[in-house]
C-alpha cells in the first residue's frame, strides 16, 4: 500500500570529454592489493531500494541510526581495482555518513544535536531534498575512567595474505601507541581454537603488548563464535566501570568451524551485550568478504562495523576517530518523521534500508537499534514531491502562502549509556536558511545510487562529476571530498567501458 511510481530520472548534462583513466592513486599510497581481482565469493546482504510513498497512506517513517562507514571503504576497495561493486556492496546511508559532516553541536546538555536543511533535488528537479543531521557531543578531555579493550583477532588460514592479519597488526600497533595509561589491554585470538595471546594488560606495558601484537601468525580454520564468548568473558572479569569496555573483532568474516548459523550468532551477541561490553568489527580482506555477518554482528553488539581497505583506512577508524569508535555518547539511537500531507504529497528514504523499524518500535525501549559514538555524524536524506502548497524555488524551500508551516516532524529517541529508558527530542521541519550541507549529502546519495543501478548514462556521472568538483567543504574535509571526486570520475569511466 502507499507506492506510488514518482520519477527519479537523473537529470541529463552536456556530454563532455572522456573520464582520464584512473592512476590507482591508493594503490600506490598501500600497496596491499596488487593485480587482484574482486571476487563473487563476497557475501552481501540484499538491499531492496526504498520507494516512494503517499503522505496519506504512510505518513510515518521510522527507522535506526546507522554510522557504519564500511560500505564507502568496500565500494573505494572495488573501484581501486578497476571494477564496479556489487549492488548490494553500495548502502547508500554509508556512503554518506563516511563523512563527518559539520553540524551543529548538541544543546541543553543534551548528547544529540539535530540541523535540519530543504533544497533542490538535482536528479529530479521538480522534487526536493530534506536532510535530517544528527551529532553526537564531542569527547570530554578524558571524562571516562579508562578503557578495557579486548582485541578479538582471527587468525585462521584465510587472514595470511598482507592486506589482512599483516595491515591489523600494523595498525593495531599504532592505535596502541594512542592509549592513556588507565587503559587496559587483552588480545584474543581463534583459529581451530581460540587463545588468549595476551592477557588484560595496562597500556604501561606497551612492549609487552606491541611483542604480543608482531607475534599473532596466521593458520587453520575459523571458530569464530568461541572467540566471542572468550574475549567477552575477558571484557567482563576487567569490567570498568564508568569506562569503555569493548571487544574489537578483526577479521574477514569467515566463521566456518563452530557456531556458524546467523541467528545462533546473534542470540550470542545480544545475550553478552547485556553486560555493558559492546562489540566493534573491522572487516579486511579482498575476496570471499562475509560483509553480511560482520554488519550483523557489529548491529547487534551496539557497535559499529567498518571495512579497512588499506593503512590509511585503518588510521582514520582507530586513530583519528578512536573517541567516535570506541566511546557510545548514546545509544538505541531511532528517527521517526511525521510528514505533513498538506506539504508532502509524497516521500522517499534514501538509504537505511536494512534500518527499517515498525511505527510502534519507536517507543518500544526494548527495540535494539544503532549507537552513536562520541563525535559522531548521522545523515538522512528524504526526496520529496510537493503539494499544490509548494512552490519550487532556488537555495531552500518555498511555499505558496504557507510561510512557517512544517514540511515535517522529527523525532528521536536515544538512551544515555547506562540507561535503559529513552529520551525524546521533537523539532520541526520549515523551510528557510541556508542549505550548507545538503550539496555534498545529495551529491554522496546520487553516487550511490548510479552505482547501486550499475547505470552507464555518461551524462549523468560526468553531471555528478561537474557538481563534486564544485562542492565547498571545511578545509578538514578537503582531502575527503578529493578522494570522493576521484572516485565519481573512477566510476564514471567504468561506467562508460561497460
Amino acid at each position: 500500500g502507499g507506492a506510488v511510481n514518482a520519477p527519479t530520472a537523473i537529470l541529463a548534462a552536456p556530454s563532455v570529454a572522456p573520464m582520464p583513466t584512473y592512476q590507482l592513486r591508493l594503490a600506490e599510497a598501500q600497496p596491499y592489493f596488487p593485480g587482484y581481482v574482486p571476487s563473487s565469493a563476497d557475501n552481501y546482504a540484499h538491499v531492496e531500494p526504498n520507494r516512494f510513498h503517499r503522505t496519506l497512506d504512510r505518513p510515518l517513517s521510522t527507522f535506526g541510526a546507522d554510522v557504519d562507514p564500511a560500505s564507502y571503504a568496500n565500494v573505494r576497495r572495488f573501484l581501486s581495482m578497476g571494477q564496479l561493486p556489487p549492488s548490494d556492496a553500495v548502502r547508500i546511508e554509508e556512503l554518506i555518513n563516511y563523512f563527518r559532516m559539520d553540524y551543529a553541536d548538541p544543546r541543553d546538555g543534551r548528547p544529540i544535536g539535530l540541523t535540519t536543511e530543504v533544497g533542490d533535488c538535482p536528479w529530479a528537479p521538480s522534487h526536493k531534498l530534506v536532510l535530517i543531521g544528527a551529532k553526537a557531543k564531542a569527547p570530554a578531555t578524558r571524562e571516562i575512567t579508562g578503557r578495557n579493550i579486548v582485541l578479538l583477532i582471527d587468525v585462521s588460514g584465510s587472514m595470511a595474505p598482507p592486506e589482512r592479519l599483516p595491515l591489523i597488526k600494523t595498525a593495531l600497533g599504532m592505535f596502541v601507541d594512542t592509549l592513556k595509561a588507565d587503559d587496559r589491554i587483552a588480545i584474543v585470538t581463534y583459529a581451530g581454537m581460540s587463545g588468549v595471546a595476551l592477557p588484560s594488560t595496562s597500556i604501561r606495558e606497551r612492549e609487552t603488548i606491541q611483542r604480543a601484537i608482531a607475534g599473532l601468525s596466521a593458520g587453520g580454520s575459523t571458530n569464530g563464535a568461541q572467540g566471542l564468548q572468550l574475549a567477552y568473558r575477558i571484557a567482563r572479569e576487567s569490567f570498568i566501570p564508568g569506562g569503555v569496555n569493548r571487544v574489537i573483532l578483526a577479521t574477514d568474516g569467515d566463521f566456518n568451524v563452530g557456531v556458524v548459523n546467523r541467528q545462533d550468532l546473534l542470540h550470542l551477541i545480544e545475550r553478552e551485550r547485556e553486560s555493558g561490553v559492546f562489540l566493534s568489527v573491522f572487516g579486511v580482506g579482498t575476496d570471499n568478504l562475509k560483509d553480511a555477518t560482520m554488519e550483523m554482528l557489529a548491529d547487534r553488539g551496539n557497535g559499529n562495523y567498518a571495512y579497512l581497505d588499506s593503512l590509511q583506512e585503518a588510521r582514520r577508524v582507530l586513530v583519528k576517530e578512536g573517541d567516535a569508535t570506541l566511546e557510545t555518547v548514546a545509544k538505541d539511537v531511532k528517527f521517526q518523521v511525521e510528514f505533513n500531507p498538506a506539504m508532502v504529497g509524497a516521500w522517499k528514504l534514501l538509504g537505511y534500508e536494512n534500518r527499517r523499524l515498525a511505527a510502534k518500535d519507536f517507543n518500544d525501549d526494548r527495540k535494539d537499534s544503532g549507537d552513536m559514538g562520541a563525535g559522531h555524524t548521522v545523515t538522512v536524506l528524504y526526496e520529496i514531491v510537493g503539494t499544490t502548497n509548494t512552490t519550487g524555488t532556488s537555495g531552500t524551500t518555498g511555499t505558496s502562502g504557507t510561510t512557517g508551516t512544517s514540511w515535517m516532524t522529527v523525532k528521536v529517541r536515544y538512551k544515555n549509556p547506562d540507561d535503559e529508558e529513552s529520551q525524546l527530542m521533537t523539532q520541526p521541519v520549515r523551510e528557510g536558511g541556508r542549505a550548507q550541507h545538503l550539496a555534498l549529502a545529495s551529491a554522496l546519495a546520487e553516487y550511490g545510487m548510479l552505482l547501486r543501478s550499475s547505470s552507464t548514462d555518461t551524462r549523468a556521472w560526468s553531471a555528478l562529476a561537474k557538481r563534486v568538483a564544485a562542492l565547498e567543504v571545511p578545509r578538514s574535509m578537503a582531502a575527503d571530498k578529493d578522494g570522493f571526486a576521484e572516485l565519481v570520475a573512477i566510476a564514471g569511466g567504468l561506467a562508460a567501458r561497460r
